[in-house]
């Protein structure tokens, strides 16, 4: 007689546990036990308990394969699943091995789980884990499909409504609840004042500060006070929502005439502006690519995109200026060099107007294209090519598990017929337009943080908090990836003969980049060195820069006038015939600026079910080595957290967004 003692567990969350009756039935190399039902004195499966049985069979099964687990009803009227979390079983032997499930398991349902070390396809060693293996990716292709986005786009998962994806990837209810309790408590505010659907315009800016009396942070009160500033304007350009456009300037573009005359007054005495530039003092940001993108249909007629440029100069006091800002690609009488020299309310909306391109091209690109779209080709294609027994699939999927839910969630908020980015200046097609041209020019270093950074120039521009936190975070991930990656790929050789890992790579590049060789995207991986830096980028992806994109979106746009999604009046074309009144005449209705608000008061809220970078809650690897991994990702990361409170204490206007505390492993809101 053999004895098999099994640990199991069961979610630690609401409504995870069950009356129904759960069977074992363990498959050996040598055999297979009898079906056992779990049952101890009491109930047996209760949230976040552990239940201690023991499995006795004739002889030993040999090497243990798999665990298949079976629910069967107790009650026929009453309906339930259970999340069952890990088996853990120790065998005759005294060998203890790691059966992770981490799934709910419907009434009727059985699953067979695989247990042990994480297994490539061509370590496999028994013909039931190979049958097994490819079962379980027969099911998966089935389930997990693709669909293009749009013409000329990146493919999503087929998923159209929530409902529809499997339960162990959905937001457990509690989350659910804070997120709808918190967009309803905020637009009931509004509500009760009268502000939803309203079509009147605000009166001045005292007026519209009646936002605040809803919802504020210590840094949009920041915002609200000194938007008008030069000096932090050009401070959100390194250290705001959007960190990711500027870059150093090494001459002049031939369209954007900026002569010595208009801009000497800015600079350092007895400067000029060749002088800068030769110094490296001189950064552009450039918005060609929204040159000629269709525009929103308001009231009959289409409003106005600008696809401006703007002239920046680092003084010597060290802060990033705004000097020159032409709101349209070509030079005319009717397209005037706006500088900061002009009537104030002339430069203020010539700052109004880059920000809004800026908000369109952030919300639509550096947010949800480049993370939250790209995470899901990332994760799609890893639930379609690795089997969960598949070392990357459990290094991968805790910076996935929340992707699939929010982004079809958000492409029915945003980009549906009656989504946000309809009150954009640009509408929907617009968006979309944005990200399509976008993503044609999308290269891989440009999502590989430290070649950005060194191909924008910004390698020693001080004050740049993103990079440095960024670069400290893409260092720690690359070592923890490095580690986890050599420990399981000891060659080049098996990286190449990996065929799952080589179907995953080219899913990504079939349709996330749409097989454009431009891009630079690998189509396949030849060595570890490739493998690493491309698992880094994915991770620094959904997790660090979606925090950079995403985590400061209330902060730095509630305020409407630090920056306006929507733009009604065409900016001037001529100095010196504005005022406030113009200003925020152009400015979003109240209807608008609140169903915008509550929008971005959702996307950055702070929830209670975060999980942060580095946190592994559900145990998937069996192996001693890679928790020591975890351990030290963790201990650098906390120390790197460390370092950067100290530095903000010192701060007036601290950058935290990259604090690793706030940042989630996977991109979930």
């Amino acid at each position: 007689m053999a004895e098999y003692k099994l640990q199991v567990s069961t979610g630690d969350m609401p409504s995870a546990g069950t009356w129904d009756h759960v069977s074992v039935t363990l498959i050996g190399s040598d055999g297979e036990s009898g079906k056992t039902e779990l049952d101890n004195f009491g109930r047996d499966f209760t949230p976040g308990k552990t239940g201690i049985y023991t499995v006795k069979t004739s002889s030993s099964l040999g090497k243990l394969l798999l665990v298949k687990v079976e629910k069967d009803p107790f009650l026929y009227f009453q309906e339930d699943e259970w999340y069952c979390s890990t088996i853990e079983v120790t065998t005759p032997e005294g060998d203890p091995i790691l059966f992770p499930c981490h799934r709910w398991i419907s009434r009727g349902e059985y699953v067979e789980l695989r247990g042990g070390r994480a297994m490539k396809y061509f370590d496999e060693d028994h013909h039931l884990l190979l049958a097994h293996r490819k079962k379980e990716l027969t099911f998966k292709k089935s389930l997990y499909q693709w669909k293009p986005l749009a013409e000329g786009l990146l493919h999503t998962c087929s998923f159209e409504n929530e409902s529809e994806l499997p339960a162990e990837i959905r937001f457990s209810k509690a989350k659910l609840d804070e997120m709808h309790d918190t967009t309803k408590q905020l637009g009931l505010k509004f509500k009760f004042k009268g502000m939803v659907g309203s079509t009147e315009k605000w009166e001045n800016v005292d007026d519209l500060k009646r936002l605040f009396k809803f919802e504020k942070t210590a840094m949009s009160e920041y915002v609200a006070e000194h938007w008008k500033e030069d000096d932090f304007y050009g401070s959100q350009f390194l250290n705001g929502i959007n960190p990711t456009s500027i870059k150093r300037c090494s001459e002049l573009p031939p369209n954007f005439p900026v002569t010595e005359e208009m801009v000497k007054p800015f600079l350092a005495k007895g400067s000029s502006l060749m002088s800068e530039i030769g110094k490296g003092n001189i950064f552009l940001y450039d918005q060609k690519k929204l040159y000629g993108i269709p525009t929103y249909l308001y009231n009959g007629e289409s409003l106005t995109v600008t696809s401006g440029l703007c002239l920046f100069y680092l003084n010597p006091e060290k802060k990033l200026m705004p000097i020159a800002i032409q709101l349209h690609q070509q030079p005319s009488e009717k397209n005037p060099i706006f500088l900061p020299s002009d009537l104030e309310t002339d430069w203020l909306l010539a700052k109004i107007y880059i920000k809004n391109t800026d908000m369109l091209d952030h919300e639509s690109v550096h947010h949800l294209m480049k993370t939250h779209f790209m995470g899901e080709v990332y994760t799609v294609a890893t639930l379609r090519c690795f089997p969960v027994i598949h070392p990357l699939y459990k290094l991968l999927f805790p910076h996935f598990k929340s992707t699939l839910i929010i982004n079809v969630q958000g492409r029915v908020d945003l980009i549906g017929p009656d989504g946000i980015f309809k009150i954009s200046t640009v509408g929907i097609e617009g968006m979309i337009e944005i990200m399509r041209r976008s993503l044609r020019e999308m290269t891989y270093s440009s999502v590989c943080l430290p070649e950005n950074i060194a191909a924008r120039g910004l390698e020693s521009i001080p004050n740049f908090y993103y990079r440095d936190d960024g670069l400290k975070l893409w260092s720690i991930i690359n070592s923890f990836v490095r580690a986890a990656v050599e420990y399981y790929y000891p060659s080049d050789a098996d990286v190449c003969k990996d065929t799952e890992l080589q179907d995953w790579i080219r899913e990504i590049f079939t349709y996330g980049l749409l097989s454009n060789k431009d891009s630079g995207f690998p189509s396949s991986f030849h060595s570890i060195e490739e493998l690493i830096r491309f698992i880094t980028m994915v991770i620094f992806t959904v997790s660090v820069q979606h925090a950079a994109v995403n985590n400061g979106q209330f902060d730095f746009y509630y305020w409407t006038l630090n920056a306006a999604l929507l733009l009604h009046k065409p900016p001037p074309t001529t100095k010196g015939q504005s005022s406030m009144e113009t200003i925020m005449e152009t400015l979003p209705n109240v209807g608008e600026t609140v169903a915008i608000s509550v929008l971005i008061n959702q996307l950055s809220g702070d929830y209670s079910s975060v999980i942060p970078l580095g946190q592994y809650p559900e145990k998937r690897f069996d192996e001693p080595e890679l928790t020591q991994m975890i351990q030290k990702f963790q201990a650098e990361l906390s120390k790197l957290g460390e370092e950067i409170a100290k530095r903000n204490s010192q701060l007036e206007v601290s950058y935290d967004y990259l604090h690793p505390s706030r940042i989630e492993n996977s991109v979930s809101i």
